[in-house]
Formats: structure tokens, sequence, C-alpha cells
């Protein structure tokens, strides 16, 4: 009998190595096609098998899949986004090329497309900040007076915070336009999104098929960039505001025609409650299935890889406690002369993972998105103040030197 592949499409630096485990623990035998695999090391860690593919290139990886027929049971197909979300669009046309469940791909790309994703939005009665789009810095600048500043501008396709930056007056908006609209990572019709900058706490609504699973709450890093610094689940809301926040999640899925596998919604509260930053249709990357799981004890990867091969998910919840997540940013930007500690950060009591992402000697050089970290700390308890104090006590044992 043919083994049971499941096929991923790129990697991923959090949630690769976790779909990898889940994918065996299964019964599959995960297969990864990538651009370029030696950026994820846990492939070689791990002895995951992979193929070098343009996974742009849609008629390749056909190719590739149908060659693998010959010797696998192709059971389902899945990918990872994470600087480029049009890898779930091409998930759904392949999914759909072999008649295997997966997400629409016309969907996927209207929401892979902010703009389109705010005109969708917003015909549907969705809160949502003030927008408008350019495509140069004129119409950079005159959308920003319609809309009042400050005002955040941003790639119309991206992820990761990546591109993204709180501009305060005309200078800044002018330097940031000219810098996206020039930079190497936007496509070659380049447009920006600039929009009304919607102050109040952040919150993300983990969404697997038409179920809201819980909702995140999440602290950023100061402007003008947002790089998140702490992320806590689940988020602190009353019964209502959790009504509101899952009410407008769903009404997100109907207009965009979303509502099969993983979402996860942005959502900023602000004086005229909550609003949608931004829409998803994929997981959320780490740590946000990781804190579900410790949270809730439902692991939206393994339950993704069920809906992906046909089976039925189970997002039944098997506990309830309140998990946590520290981001460790560099304060300076320069040379990474040393971090440790992190073993004696994983030792404290609580605390389920401590991960370190740099060595010794690494170059420096923040970026002011999510590329920044150097590492993380994960904990979990009965309450949000134990598990607060416990993410405390574990940074404060990790230390760094950068010159």
């Amino acid at each position: 009998m043919a083994r049971r592949a499941l096929i991923l499409v790129e990697g991923h630096r959090g949630n690769g190595l976790l779909y990898v485990q889940a994918a065996r623990l299964l019964g599959l035998h995960p297969i990864t096609m990538a651009s370029d695999p030696a950026q994820y090391e846990y492939l070689a860690a791990e002895s995951v098998k992979y193929i070098h593919v343009d996974t742009d290139n849609l008629d390749a990886l056909i190719w590739e899949c149908s060659r693998l027929r010959a010797t696998y049971e192709i059971v389902g197909i899945t990918g990872f986004a994470v600087e480029n979300e049009q890898v779930s669009a091409t998930v759904g046309k392949l999914c759909r090329h072999f008649d295997l469940p997966g997400p629409n791909p016309a969907s996927i790309e209207r929401c892979c497309d902010k703009f389109v994703q705010r005109q969708i939005l917003a015909e549907a009665g969705v809160p949502m900040p003030a927008y408008g789009v350019a495509a140069n810095s004129k119409d950079a600048q005159n959308a920003a007076m319609g809309i009042g500043l400050p005002v955040v501008v941003k790639p119309v396709v991206g992820s990761g915070s990546i591109g993204v930056r709180l501009c305060r007056n005309l200078d800044e908006l002018a330097s940031h336009t000219t810098y996206l609209l020039g930079g190497k990572h936007m496509s070659s019709s380049p447009r920006i999104l600039v929009e009304e900058f919607a102050e109040g706490p952040n919150y993300c609504a983990e969404i697997m098929g038409n179920e809201v699973v819980g909702i995140v709450g999440s602290d950023l890093g100061r402007p003008p960039h947002f790089v998140f610094r702490e992320i806590t689940f689940p988020a602190l809301l009353t019964d209502d505001e959790y009504k509101r926040i899952a009410d407008i999640s769903l009404s997100c899925l109907r207009a965009l025609g979303l509502g099969w596998g993983p979402t996860n919604i942005d959502f900023r509260w602000t004086k005229r409650g909550p609003v949608v930053i931004e829409v998803n249709p994929r997981l959320s990357g780490a740590p946000g299935p990781q804190l579900v799981q410790l949270g809730y004890g439902v692991n939206l990867i393994t339950e993704h890889i069920k809906l992906v091969i046909g089976d039925k998910p189970n997002l039944r919840r098997s506990h309830s406690r309140t998990a946590g997540w520290r981001s460790l940013l560099p304060d300076r930007d320069g040379t990474l002369d040393w971090i440790d500690g992190d073993s004696r950060a994983a030792a404290v009591p609580g605390v389920a993972e401590v991960k370190l992402y740099l060595e010794s000697k690494t170059p420096i050089i923040r970026k002011g998105d999510h590329r920044d970290s150097m590492g993380h700390v994960l904990a979990v308890s009965p309450s949000l103040p134990e598990t607060g104090a416990i993410l405390q006590r574990a940074i404060n044992l990790i230390r760094w030197s950068i010159t």
C-alpha cells in the first residue's frame, strides 16, 4: 500500500515543524515543496523529504505532485504564507486540480489584495478604519489629508507587518511612500494603503471553518512600527465584547466567501467599538496555535490537517487556562555578542517553551516587523496575573549583549 503523503507548500519558522510533527502523529508522510528549502532548518533536522521547486509556478507544482503520485497516495495539500500570501491561493488551486479538500482560491486572492478586501468589507457594512489607495506620493498625500494625520501606511500585498508604518506628518508619509513604492518586495504594479490610525487594544480572532475558536489579546511595540511584544490567550473580554468581535468575524467570512479552514482576523477596539484591521485567510503564525493549545487544549494545526485530508476536526475545549507569549526584542542595531539564560528560563515553573532564534555574532538590523524577534518565552497558568508573573521571571533570566 502506498504511503499517505501530506504536501506542504513552502515552510514556516514557527509553525512548519509543528505541522511536520502533527502530520506524522496522524500517520502521514510530510513532503515539503519550496523555492529555497535550505531556509527551513527543521527539514534537515527532522529528515523531512523536500523538493526544490518554484512555488510561484502552479504548473511546476502540479508536475511535481503528479510525479509523487507514482510512489505516494497524496491525501492532502496545504502550505504556509508568511511573506508571500499568494501561496495560500496556489494551494487552493492545487487542491482543486487534484480534487482534494481546500480553500476557495478566488476568495483567498480577494483577501490577499488588501484594497479589494477593504472594498468588499465596506460594501458589507463591516466596521473598519477609513482608508485610501495610492500608486504615487501625491495620491498618498491626498488620501492622508482626506483621512487626517496620523495615518498607517502599508503595502497592498504583504504580511508579517512588513512595510507597515505609522506616519505622523507629511515628511514621514513622503519618506515611507517613496521607500515602499521603490522597494524590491513590491509587485510590478505597486500600490499602498493609507489608513486611519485606529487606536485601542489589539485583538485577533482565531477561526477554523465558521467557528471562532477563541480571541487573542496582544501588546504591540511603540509606533511607528507594529511589532508584537506580548500575546495572551484568551483575551480579557466581557461576554458582550467577545460576542461583538465574533459576530463581526463571521460577517467578514460571509462577505469574503471564506469559511473553509483557518482564518485569523485582526481587530482594534476603538472608541466606536471593534474595527477590522485585516482578514488573513490562513492560520496565524506562531505563537497563535501554541497559545490556543495551551489555553484550551485545541490543537489548531492537527485539526487543520484533519480538514485538509477530509476528516472532521474536533474543536472542543478540554480545559481553560491562560497562556502567554513574550518576544525577545533587541534594543539596538549591531552585532549580537552573546545571548544565554534560556535553560534557566525554561526551568521556571509554568514556562512551556523558551526558544532562541539567533546565535552569537549574528548581525542585528531592526526592520520594524516580525523578523526583529530574537526568541520567545511561552508560559501557562490558571490566571492572567500568574502567567504574566511567570513570563517576567523567565525573561529576567535571559541576558544578551549587542555592540
